[in-house]
């Protein structure tokens, strides 16, 4: 024997030999070693036969040998040696012969008393893959990788009396009938072939076969266990099967390595199931007992022989979850471990679960991209327009994200609210009815959590390589960036119970799960989370390594252990059934968790284990939170609970409803009980943040106040400013008009329900009107204070992109369509009076002239274009006369007079929208990169430079000026927000700049030219400063001086200089000699000088 692990202990010596054998020798009794395990050698090990009365088993192996085991003992009880690999086996009828398939196309039948040979016979060239006697006993089948199967006589001294033939590869797997009398086989081909025994005639008719009752089922082909195939699988990635008729289920082995439980039959593809780890590589074969109470499985490359303890259905069924059985989660959607029926899926969590966060361009790939764009351009020689001296500032954000969110909404120290939307997170003070903003984010913030200490927050977004921030909310400083461990974004951060420990959730394919040590900004641990979303991670606060993810149809609690985590998933029993969960959090105990479902039920689990369900909401409880005597909850039924400290009692119920709001509340409710997304209690109050954008603070004697609103998840492009008032309204993808006061009340004033998604929106000249088009190229004109409709028409099918009325009086409208035309509308008569055609492609763009008799369009053919109103007739205008032109508005992105806001090798729909300001001084933009920018105008030539602002993590749809240009308002598309702006003047304004990028003022920032620059860039201070003086000088050189210190009081503080140290003379003489100290003089007179031309420029 070959030795390859040897221990001592005591008396004892423990052995472990290359061929798997396990002994322990006695030194006393050195002659007589223990045998302690036996199994297979190296080799693989495919062939299981099973004995059909007894608690018996054989397996053959590639190591030559055949061995029978004993299921109840669990010792191997015989074994012999072949000349060749044995690749199948099976027992007869009474279990007293056992035939083995060897891998050279013979087979050989052995007693089962003493493995004796009765009988060799070689009629093939390739491996038997598979063999089977009958049930009646008087015939064995014998499948071979030649694709056939022969069919022997037992009594006959196994004579072949049949043949089935038609396979067009290798048989892998037959099944006789209970009569004996038909066979059915698997091929390499993945065929499902029946045969009349023992002539072995092929079987064709449906009515005949769907007659069998078969006496086995180890095929795996077939409309029985269609189930157990996953989608878009290999036919040879299972490799066995067995079932169990009595307790219908069904047993697999495949190529990764699970043993996997399915109901049987099972008809639908990739069906529910339950799997089973331990073996490493493929599991070649299975097989259930004689009396159906264990299961066999066999490892390939791993030669190992596994024993299973099968537990029917209501039988201990709570012991196969816990730990060292082997079992494990299964793969969530595509198969669940719950053999319950699904519950019927909820609209919000299915559109949620299919938001899709990729990018085709990244803001992590501005800065290469911008790289490439400054090379491109260097040395092109082009002067370019100067930045504005104005500036704006972030005054106000409209907006929440609560339509994929959940619970990012916090009180802090100081009673402050912090969230988050776009790519800005929020501190709102709600007694001054201002905001903060943390604006250091590249992209949509997924999620946001706070310290325990109520002080620090971190926020996580999407990205290619997505980063986390942590920061302080009262200086808003950033404290640490985490990044390099996720995929695509941050779906979910917690801070651990000491503050510590950062865990989150990326959104890779695994949903990968990582513990940061925040402040050192270094990796603790990390594993996969799994393959559905993860929604939730919740540190448990009364243990450090103590953890729990929720998320679709899963529940895991974690432990760290050191660099990576363990997990357990949580065990339904009887209890409930696998649902979604939505939210988690702890109560006082740190054995308890709760978790919110998607049925609206609050789970109650005793560490792994599911011990009571309490029905809280109807539909999916979204938001839960913790108590010091309770919990509150929140639920799409828009209602908010609170409980006692065991959830045995709900004490108290808040409805969102319009009828419950408190008086002067700011804001107002389109539709009564929006779906509850946030939900925490502090200071006194309940703070609710709602799927359509809501937040708002629950007084516990039941009025509500309206903090902040924005729009519901859609894309907004529709905006525009009331010409007399310091409004704005703006129309979104979620199919509502709102308008909003953008002066110190920051409030939504008024809206209206639209009858479908809305694009753009317009303000009549006198502010009583206003315009909506919608995306199915329909618009309307309703009440600016009442909102009832005026006039309807719809006369294009396509989106409608831009809608105006004429200036004052007002008496046309010009309505955009992707149809390529705009319309003319008479308000006066409700008629179309004429049509702007010639437009190659769809109208982006739309501008009235002050007389209200010129229409300018842009399309996205990159055309400028010009129409006489009303009758619509093409008009040609040169370029020198656009900028002459006095225009009511300008909102157009192309033509001579804006040519500088494109950036270098831009699309022509990557800035979506430009505004200009009252006093015809600054142009602002907003683009495809998240940007609002701000342009000195005209912007004459490429590349003009610009300021620019972030906040937006979306394509900037739209900006507008209000009526006296001191608010810039912005929309983003997908990042639902409106974003109120500050404007001051170049002499009166303080840090315009916010904590927006001031960038592009200077030549190097996109690459451009500025001759001033270049030429001070060109200066060569080493010759000037050796040239010859032009002046004469006078005096000692600094280094040749006398020094002498001065007296200094003996109590003096200060000590006595250092004696200076004189350079060496030097034979070697410069040119000239040069005064030091004239030659700075010298240097600065010519900077004054320098300063002052340019000035006089």
């Amino acid at each position: 024997l070959a030795i390859r692990s040897v221990m001592w202990r005591g008396e004892k010596i423990l052995v472990g030999t290359q061929d798997s054998e396990i002994f322990e020798i006695f030194v006393s009794e050195r002659e007589k070693p223990k045998t302690i395990m036996l199994g297979h050698a190296e080799g693989e090990l495919w062939a299981l036969a099973v004995h059909p009365k007894k608690p018996i088993f054989a397996t053959g192996s590639d190591d030559h040998t055949v061995r029978i085991w004993s299921m109840s003992d669990r010792v191997t009880l015989s074994r012999t040696t072949l000349d060749e690999n044995i690749r199948s086996l099976s027992f007869n009828d009474d279990g007293t012969q056992i035939a083995a398939g060897l891998s050279d196309g013979s087979f050989v039948v052995l007693k089962t008393r003493d493995l004796a040979e009765i009988i060799h016979i070689k009629d093939r060239k390739e491996v038997i893959h598979e063999m089977k006697y009958s049930p009646c006993g008087n015939y064995l089948a014998v499948g071979s990788n030649d694709n056939f199967v022969d069919i022997y006589a037992v009594a006959q001294r196994y004579k072949k009396v049949g043949q089935c033939s038609g396979a067009s590869s290798f048989i892998t797997h037959i099944d006789w009938s209970e009569d004996s009398k038909y066979l059915q086989t698997n091929s390499g081909a993945g065929e499902r072939l029946f045969f009349r025994m023992p002539a072995g005639k092929h079987l064709t008719s449906k009515e005949e076969i769907n007659a069998i009752h078969w006496s086995s089922w180890t095929c795996v082909l077939g409309a029985e266990v269609n189930g157990i195939w996953p989608k878009y699988t290999d036919v040879n990635d299972v490799n066995a099967c067995d079932a169990n008729f009595p307790g219908e289920v069904v047993v697999t082995g495949d190529d990764f390595g699970m043993v996997k439980l399915f109901r049987f039959p099972s008809l639908k593809k990739a069906a529910k199931f339950r799997k089973y780890i331990g073996h490493s590589a493929h599991v070649t074969n299975v097989r259930f007992s004689h009396d159906k109470r264990h299961v066999i499985t066999t490892g390939g490359a791993d030669h190992a022989v596994f024993q299973w303890k099968y537990l029917p259905e209501g039988v201990g069924a709570d012991d196969d979850t816990v730990q060292g059985t082997g079992y494990v989660d299964s793969n969530s959607e595509e198969s669940d471990s719950d053999m319950s029926d699904v519950g019927e899926i909820d609209s919000d969590i299915e559109r949620e679960n299919t938001i899709n966060y990729d990018r085709v361009v990244y803001k992590d790939d501005m800065t290469a991209i911008k790289a490439k764009n400054k090379a491109d351009l260097k040395g092109s020689g082009q002067k370019r327009n100067k930045a504005p001296s104005e500036g704006i500032k972030l005054e106000f954000i409209h907006g929440y994200r609560g339509y994929d969110c959940r619970n990012n909404l916090f009180y802090t120290q100081n009673a402050e609210v912090v969230y988050h939307v776009a790519a800005a997170a929020i501190i709102y003070d709600k007694t001054k009815h201002s905001q903060r903003f943390y604006l250091e984010h590249t992209d949509d913030i997924l999620c946001l959590c706070i310290h325990p200490l109520k002080d620090i927050v971190a926020t996580g977004q999407v990205g290619r390589d997505p980063t986390i921030h942590v920061w302080d909310v009262n200086d808003l400083k950033t404290l640490s960036i985490l990044k390099g461990e996720h995929q695509r974004g941050v779906c979910a951060v917690d801070f651990s119970g000491d503050g510590k420990k950062l865990a989150s959730v990326g959104l890779d394919d695994n949903h990968t799960i990582v513990i940061w040590d925040w402040k050192k900004g270094a990796k603790l641990a990390t594993t996969r989370g799994h393959k559905d979303k993860i929604y939730v991670i919740k540190w448990n606060p009364h243990a450090e390594d103590k953890l729990v993810t929720v998320g679709v149809k899963h529940i895991k609690f974690w432990t760290v252990a050191g660099g990576g985590l363990t997990s357990k998933r949580g065990t339904f029993g009887n209890v409930g059934k696998l649902d979604t969960m939505m939210c988690a959090t702890f109560g006082k105990s740190p054995e308890v968790t709760y978790t919110g479902g998607a049925n609206g039920a609050v789970y109650i689990w005793q560490d792994v284990t599911l011990s009571k369900t309490v029905k809280a909401h109807e539909g999916p409880c979204f938001a839960m939170h913790s108590l010091d005597k309770g919990f509150v909850t929140g639920g799409k039924d828009g209602v908010v609970g609170l409980w006692d400290d065991s959830f045995e009692r709900c004490l108290k119920t808040y409805a969102i409803k319009r009828t419950s709001l408190a008086q002067n509340t700011r804001g107002l409710l389109f539709k009564d009980n929006p779906p509850v997304r946030s939900v925490i209690l502090g200071h006194g109050h309940i703070l609710v943040g709602t799927q359509g954008g809501d937040i708002m603070e629950i007084e516990k004697s039941g009025p509500i106040s309206i903090l902040t609103q924005g729009h519901k998840e859609g894309e907004i492009w529709g905006l525009a400013t009331h010409p007399t008032m310091e409004r704005c309204a703006t129309v979104s993808d979620d199919c509502t008009l709102r308008v909003w006061d953008i002066g110190k009340d920051h409030r939504l004033v008024g809206g209206k329900i639209l009858q479908s998604a809305a694009r753009a929106c317009g303000y009549s000249p006198d502010g009583k009107a206003i315009a909506v088009g919608f995306k199915n190229g329909r618009f309307c004109v309703v009440n600016a204070d009442t909102f009832e409709e005026i006039a309807t028409f719809q006369h294009r099918k396509e989106n409608i992109s831009d809608i105006k009325f004429s200036p004052d009086p007002g008496k046309y409208l010009a309505v955009s369509s992707h149809d390529n035309f705009v319309d003319i509308y008479n308000i006066m008569n409700s008629k179309r009076v004429g049509t702007c055609k010639g437009a190659s492609s769809y109208v982006t763009h739309l501008d009235w002239d002050k007389r209200g008799k010129l229409i300018m369009l842009n399309s996205g053919a990159k055309e400028q274009l010009f129409f006489e109103a009303p009758r619509g007739k093409r008009q040609t205008v040169r370029n020198e006369e656009i900028l002459k032109m006095d225009w009511d508005t300008w909102t157009c992105v192309l033509g001579q007079t804006c040519e500088g806001i494109w950036p270098p090798k831009s699309d022509v729909t990557d800035v979506n929208a430009s505004s200009l300001s009252g006093d015809k001084r600054i142009l602002a933009t907003g683009d495809d990169f998240g940007f609002v920018k701000l342009f000195e105008y005209p912007v004459k030539g490429k590349n003009a430079k610009y300021k620019k602002y972030v906040g937006h993590s979306a394509h900037v749809t739209n900006v507008r000026w209000s009526l006296d240009d001191s608010k810039l308002i912005s929309v983003g598309g997908a990042d639902t927000s409106v974003m109120v702006w500050s404007h001051r003047q170049a002499g009166e304004r303080n840090n315009t700049r916010g904590n927006s990028d001031d960038s592009d003022t200077d030549s190097e920032e996109e690459g451009g030219y500025d001759s001033d620059v270049q030429r001070e860039k060109a200066i060569d201070y080493t010759t000037k400063t050796y040239a010859t003086n032009l002046r004469e000088t006078s005096g000692v050189k600094p280094h040749l001086q006398q020094n002498t210190e001065e007296d200094r009081p003996a109590v003096s503080r200060g000590s006595s200089n250092p004696p200076k140290v004189k350079r060496n003379e030097t034979t070697k003489r410069k040119k000239g000699d040069i005064n030091v100290r004239d030659f700075h003089n010298f240097i600065n007179e010519c900077i004054c000088i320098y300063v002052l031309c340019k000035m006089a420029m």
